[in-house]
């Protein structure tokens, strides 16, 4: 029988018992979430677009749904089609995972209205917290610290630039809609002011239906704290402690740990007593997170509260030894939270990392692209969440994040060398992603130590852009063997035999960014056996030739697939994992990723088609189109807005000149690589 709990302020919340659970989201947490569903012994109904036709999360549930075409509007933003695909599917209740519509009032509200369980908070709840500028006010108004800042109605510039010479430069723009660090910009001066302005609301606008705007002064050096609480329907709120998150690119989580290196145990109970206070007043029920900046003289001013289960629940876990979603299932059916906060003990330490595709040293850009390698580290003793599939695309329509992977270890020393080597033995091959450069951040010194560790760690010990590794001369030479060795047959025993090559030698060009190498393989004799010679010479017209010789010896295949190598390079053992693709060759070694594009040998060192050709750096739909053929532009004059993985990409002349050649309009969609326009020089 129905029956809806009224709380402190009034909200109504759907609180029974159900069967079948619908996970409306897809990926690595509808995964996540039907193990637990699966576990408890509910039924479990995914829903799918036409591009997720195939995916895991489809074949994980007991039922799944059609619920649109690629586009998220079309489908996992469509509220009409989910509760379309609960009825017909017969789900009782239904879990939002993140991102989509977990943090969508009306979608609550109409789960209820159709008189489903909404695996989640009221309405009312998320209604209130969704909107930074009323949730800061609500917040004030129980007495929790809070930033200084401008929430007000009046959106003009003129009130924004007003407001923001009281509240005193540096700020921070952000969206009052939404979260996951979008619509957010950092602004230094008054002069930048209204350009963050109009980027902040146009992000907004696409992320969240809404350009509102606030202001808040920008904390210095800050770590990103937030409190997890857990709410029950009988009023009970406890905090499961802290995770840092502070490890960010543009204000978005990469590397996040419980507890905070720090948080100690009195500002714990202070921050955890607070959260816990404006739960309990604001009548929540459920899973949820206070995020708060904690700056360096301890004092920690509330952000905005997540009304919804987070990427990095995973660490908290693992401290705690609770699942989530479990309790997020037992709150929903009226199950009271069976501990008090004296109870919650955090055991050890546990540290995350969020895998995604993306070209780092493009400053983080998206991508989308073919998976010809995944390796996750399976022998490791770590937490891998992914719904990653060797063979798969990365979609351009969704989110970049394709694993978590996550460390629990006796204290935060080992629970960091434990992520680390996971990461060097993780491998991700087919298009650029951030594993490399995860793997630089856990090793960095400022990082292991942990108590430095803010906002800026980013920017102050990587760079932004981070500078991409550079391949030695020896990396090019095994890249050489990759790009030969699925050609050539190998024997029982799976060894590549020198022999085997046609006429005792091949040549070829390898080509990275900017640099190509020249080649030649060649069979030799090598003691008393036979083995490869690689020699490479590096094209640098100005510089002359830099070249390297090596013998390879003892290549053997580990696998039937042929996507393993083991060898002797010059007395050293090495393992290489590799893949070819119609145009390049992708090597893993040593905990790097590397892809080299395989010209033809009657290629010459691109001149691009002229230096004002502008190309899409990724796969993704055109936005805006902001100039004309013919028109004239300024260095840094913004001419196209791409938009992929829930991100915009801004496109800026390089140089004054007119546009001569305009191929894209608003409103398509662009490959990357192909050109977009030309902008012939002044």
């Amino acid at each position: 029988m129905l029956r809806r709990k009224e709380l402190d302020m009034k909200t109504s919340k759907i609180i029974r018992p159900f069967h079948t659970v619908l996970v409306a989201n897809r990926g690595e947490i509808a995964l996540r979430i039907f193990r637990t569903v699966r576990r408890l012994g509910y039924a479990s109904v995914a829903v799918y677009s036409e591009a997720d036709r195939n995916s895991p999360h489809v074949q994980a549930a007991d039922r799944a749904v059609c619920i649109g075409p690629a586009a998220p509007a079309q489908s996992y933003l469509s509220i009409k089609a989910i509760l379309k695909a609960a009825r017909q599917s017969g789900a009782d209740a239904i879990h939002p995972g993140y991102g989509f519509l977990s943090e969508n009032d009306a979608f609550a509200d109409a789960v209820e209205a159709d008189g489903l369980v909404f695996i989640g908070p009221s309405g009312e709840n998320i209604r209130t917290m969704g909107h930074k500028a009323g949730a800061k006010r609500l917040m004030q108004s129980l007495g929790m610290p809070s930033i200084p800042g401008y929430e007000g109605e009046d959106q003009s510039d003129e009130v924004f630039l007003r407001e923001s010479e009281r509240i005193g430069f540096p700020i921070m723009c952000k969206a009052a809609a939404g979260g996951g660090g979008r619509g957010i910009r950092r602004v230094e001066t008054p002069e930048a002011l209204i350009a963050a302005l109009d980027s902040a609301r146009s992000e907004a606008r696409t992320a969240f239906g809404s350009d509102e705007l606030i202001l808040e002064r920008a904390v210095t050096k800050p770590r990103h704290i937030e409190i997890q609480l857990l709410a029950d329907s009988h009023g009970h709120v406890v905090h499961l402690g802290e995770r840092d998150c502070s490890v960010q690119r543009r204000h978005q989580k990469l590397i996040e740990e419980a507890p905070s290196p720090g948080v100690n145990a009195a500002l714990r109970e202070r921050m955890g007593q607070v959260a816990v206070h404006s739960a309990r007043a604001m009548g929540y029920i459920g899973a949820g997170t206070m995020e708060f900046l904690l700056d360096t003289g301890g004092q920690f001013y509330f952000m905005e509260m997540n009304t919804r289960l987070q990427v990095e629940h995973a660490v908290t876990e693992a401290v705690t030894g609770l699942d989530l979603v479990e309790w997020q299932l037992r709150v929903a059916t009226g199950q009271a939270l069976p501990w008090l906060q004296s109870e919650i003990r955090l055991q050890g330490h546990a540290m995350e990392v969020r895998l995604t595709a993306e070209d780092v040293p493009a400053g983080f850009l998206p991508q989308a692209g073919p998976v010809l390698r995944w390796r996750p580290p399976v022998a490791h003793d770590v937490r891998i969440d992914s719904a990653l599939r060797e063979g798969d695309d990365v979609s351009p329509h969704y989110d970049s994040m394709m694993a978590k992977i996550v460390a629990h270890g006796s204290d935060r020393e080992e629970a960091l060398r434990k992520l680390h080597s996971a990461m060097r033995h993780c491998v991700l091959l087919g298009l650029p992603s951030n594993q490399g450069f995860l793997t630089d951040c856990l090793a960095d010194s400022v990082f292991a130590h942990g108590l430095s560790v803010n906002t800026g760690f980013v920017a102050e010990r990587m760079g932004l852009p981070p500078t991409a590794p550079v391949p030695t001369l020896r990396i090019v030479a095994l890249a050489v063997l990759a790009a030969q060795a699925q050609t050539l047959p190998a024997d029982a025993q799976g060894h590549l035999h020198a022999s085997a090559l046609a006429q005792g030698q091949a040549t070829g060009l390898l080509k990275w960014a900017e640099q190509r190498w020249r080649y030649r393989i060649s069979a030799v004799t090598l003691g008393t056996g036979r083995a490869w010679q690689v020699h490479c010479t590096a094209l640098k017209a100005s510089t002359g030739a830099e070249s390297i010789t090596v013998n390879l010896c003892d290549v053997k295949w580990l696998d039937a697939e042929h996507s393993e190598l083991t060898l002797e390079c010059e007395g050293l053992r090495e393992r290489l994992c590799l893949a070819r693709s119609d145009v390049a060759v992708h090597l893993f070694l040593n905990g790097q990723s590397w892809a080299f594009e395989c010209p033809p040998t009657h290629s010459r060192p691109e001149q691009a088609m002229g230096s004002g050709a502008m190309l899409a750096p990724l796969t993704a739909r055109v936005l805006q189109v902001l100039v004309t053929r013919g028109q004239k532009v300024q260095a840094g004059d913004r001419l196209v807005v791409l938009e992929a993985m829930k991100m915009e990409h801004t496109l800026t002349a390089p140089f004054p000149g007119v546009v001569s050649e305009l191929l894209v309009q608003t409103g398509g969609q662009a490959l990357k690589g192909t050109l977009l326009l030309k902008i012939e020089a002044l």
